[in-house]
């Protein structure tokens, strides 16, 4: 199901309904600052299993969480002042940060991991979504060959990405796409890992470094 919506102006009966959907262990696509996306509630343990039925698998996956704020990242995530600038410098923006994981990340996120990926996008309408539900969304990239390991790493990953909303009605297991009728460019996001004093850029993608 498609949902039509003005991207700096979304109608709150929508928000809500996406809400309500994603405690209910729905699974929604959205656009973001890089290419489409498609997650569910960090809340949500059914929505967790559907979102691993439509990636094929998470292990040797790092999953991103979308986060509309830093305080939301510091509540799952380790890192120190100098990880803490780096992240404010680059966001809201396309830039994964993996950090090391928090003992009580199994509580928050009800699933274990030692490394978790965050991300604020620079896109308003996951931020929207998150601030109406009031917790971070899970994410995995819309892309054709979703299921394939190691995908997002290969020359040809961004030509199996998508430009509109309406395409990804090809791909099973989406409740609703909010689609905000522009097209995206085919972009993967910059991938960087922060284990404190430690900088490793890990894929390089739309987000520009500059340390």
């Amino acid at each position: 199901m498609i949902e039509y919506i003005i991207k700096d102006n979304i109608d709150d009966r929508i928000l809500k309904r996406v809400s309500s959907l994603l405690f209910n262990g729905g699974i929604i696509a959205y656009p973001t600052d890089s290419s489409w996306s498609i997650g569910c509630s960090v809340t949500s343990v059914a929505g967790i299993e559907r979102l691993r039925k439509i990636k094929g698998d998470f292990q040797n996956y790092t999953l991103t969480m979308i986060c509309s704020n830093i305080s939301q990242i510091e509540e799952v995530a380790e890192f120190n002042n100098k990880g803490f600038k780096v992240i404010k410098k680059y966001t809201p923006g396309p830039f994964v940060f993996v950090l090391p994981a928090k003992n009580k990340i199994e509580k928050k996120v009800n699933m274990k991991r030692l490394e978790i990926g965050v991300r604020i996008p620079n896109n308003p309408v996951p931020i929207k979504i998150i601030q109406t539900h009031g917790h971070p969304i899970f994410s995995i990239t819309a892309s054709r060959i979703i299921k394939s390991k190691g995908w997002w790493d290969n020359n040809y990953a961004e030509e199996n990405l998508y430009e509109c909303g309406w395409e990804l009605e090809e791909i099973e297991g989406i409740d609703i796409i909010l689609d905000h009728g522009e097209s995206l460019p085919k972009l993967l996001t910059t991938v960087i890992r922060l284990n404190y004093d430690n900088i490793e850029i890990i894929r390089e993608g739309a987000g520009n470094l500059k340390f």
